[in-house]
């Protein structure tokens, strides 16, 4: 890349804390928040592998069973709050949407970057707690262990959380105006990449359910400190009444965690086979057809407590619908690899895995909505390895995906491909070695949050602790080589994968102000001619808008 380029850089444009901290350029912001959630993973992922260190001997024997009631509960508060929660909107969209679309920088900069000042003090506010004393409640808050019974510092960790949520609904608010007002002439509904179109879904979501939460918590506040009875029967409080309040904002929240990464796929595959995606209108309407039908699945959580019997088969019934729009772009993406040329690089085998770890956790939730076997494997680690499927076999992967895919586009530098697909082959082999043995305990009968059991389930535990050994390593590798790739690697090209989207259409990385000629769009997403990708760092860089 020539010297004039690099010089007009958005990473050029001023130096110093100051210039970062008070930047409303979009793209620092990402990196604002990219270094923050880098943090808080690696945080959440420590707490992951101190319970899978005890968990590798029945006998509780590293930890007492209160600490390992607090390893588990800030392990679930800070992955999902503060990472799975904001992970790629506030990275990868904050970074990309303005781009994708043709703008100079998100509807409300100053607002950007007041979302990241409140996350921080939410995140940081809650995390007071661990020194504090930590929480034994989960990160789920459940009434009335958290407003009668736990010892920790509950409302200093629901209150934190209770910060971070405007954090979301900045953002939110920010991406749906951008997306409505600031798209370039010629970039219709239609035409929108699907990673635009699953963000918008998104952006709905957070605006929507968010409020929810933070009513939710702000009561288990109020009651734990002024005794006011909204959850205590003693009190003429109800305490179902949380769990209907807190799974109407998490199951969309799930929406919030895993719509992002399936726009990313959705980016990814059909780059790498160099085929236009299979259905794309069919795509966008599934990823909003997602975001509605998620808010009317939440009762699925409550089959085992005490709703009645219709209540149940309703929600059963629903949770089958919400599988069939996932099940559409299941379907499509697969059909887009079909007779394609398809190149196995970093970000390809990133989004393949997730392809097959999404379908794979999709398949055990249905087993999750049918109520009989619910009831059977309710709170078993069945729940657990399902979860995990989605929200880390499923979102974290496609991070992984988008972050090699636009690691070029962020930082202007290539990193190690080989180090890349070993990291990657890695990770697929730590997960699936730490997370398909849990399926097994949980039809055997192996309780959630428990730090010992019995001997017979040993064998199990110990691969799954052994798997997230592996897994560990297969995540602190992206870490090392990208950050070799800063300072070492070697420059990158415009467009480095040949691909069709407008951030593509800009140097790498880009200016401060994104185009120096602003783009008029004339074709579809997604314009792929039928050819393979030998030559697409040599080539220079069409004009595809």
């Amino acid at each position: 890349m020539s010297s004039d380029l690099a010089s007009a850089s958005y990473l050029a444009e001023g130096a110093g804390p100051r210039s970062w901290l008070l930047t409303t350029d979009h793209k620092r912001v990402a990196w604002l928040y990219f270094v923050s959630l880098t943090a808080f993973f690696f945080l959440g992922g420590t707490f992951a592998v101190l319970m899978r260190i005890e968990l590798a001997t029945p006998a509780g024997d590293l930890v007492s069973d209160d600490v390992y009631n607090r390893l588990f509960s800030l392990h679930g508060i800070i992955m999902v709050w503060f990472f799975l929660v904001p992970s790629i909107p506030a990275t990868l969209g904050n970074f990309l949407l303005p781009l994708m679309i043709g703008a100079r920088d998100l509807a409300f900069p100053r607002l950007n970057l007041a979302s990241w000042y409140v996350f921080m003090f939410g995140s940081l506010f809650a995390l007071a707690s661990v020194v504090l004393g930590g929480v034994d409640t989960g990160w789920t808050f459940y009434t009335p262990l958290s407003t009668l019974y736990a010892n920790g510092f509950v409302s200093t960790a629901a209150f934190g959380v209770f910060i971070v949520g405007f954090s979301t609904i900045m953002t939110g608010i920010n991406f749906i105006v951008t997306v409505h007002t600031l798209r370039e002439p010629g970039l219709t509904w239609f035409r929108l990449p699907i990673f635009v179109w699953t963000l918008y879904a998104t952006s709905l979501v957070m605006v929507l359910a968010t409020p929810v939460l933070a009513a939710s918590l702000i009561l288990i506040v109020l009651e734990r400190v002024f005794g006011i009875g909204i959850f205590n029967p003693d009190l003429g409080g109800d305490p179902l009444l949380f769990q209907h309040l807190f799974w109407f904002y998490s199951h969309p929240a799930v929406y919030i965690m895993i719509l992002p990464g399936m726009g990313v796929v959705s980016e990814v595959l059909p780059c790498f086979s160099r085929r236009p995606l299979f259905g794309y209108k069919a795509v966008a309407l599934a990823s909003m057809a997602i975001a509605v039908f998620g808010f009317l699945v939440w009762g699925h959580h409550m089959f085992v407590s005490g709703q009645s019997a219709y209540a149940g088969v309703v929600f059963s019934f629903l949770s089958f619908c919400v599988a069939i729009p996932s099940a559409i772009k299941v379907f499509n993406w697969s059909l887009t690899l079909r007779k394609g040329e398809i190149s196995f690089e970093t970000p390809m085998l990133y989004a393949l895995f997730f392809l097959a770890l999404f379908t794979f956790g999709g398949l055990a939730g249905l087993f999750l909505a049918a109520l009989a076997i619910d009831v059977h494997v309710h709170d078993t680690y069945f729940v657990v390895a399902h979860f995990h499927y989605i929200m880390v076999g499923g979102m974290v992967t496609a991070y992984m995906a988008g972050l090699h895919f636009w690691w070029p586009k962020l930082t202007g530098r290539m990193y190690s491909e080989v180090w890349g697909r070993i990291a990657a082959a890695v990770t697929f082999i730590g997960f699936n070695l730490t997370f398909f043995p849990q399926y097994v305990l949980g039809f055997l009968g192996m309780p959630r949050r428990y730090h010992t059991y019995p001997p017979e389930f040993a064998f199990w535990h110990i691969l799954s602790s052994a798997g997230a050994v592996v897994l560990a390593i297969g995540y602190l590798m992206p870490l090392l080589y990208l950050a070799w790739s800063l300072f070492r690697g070697a420059q990158a090209p415009a467009n480095p994968w040949r691909a069709t989207g407008l951030e593509w259409q800009t140097s790498s990385p880009p200016p401060a102000h994104n185009f120096d000629r602003m783009p008029t769009v004339t074709r579809p997403a997604y314009d792929y001619p039928m050819k393979g990708l030998t030559e697409k760092r040599s080539d220079p860089v069409e004009d595809l808008v």
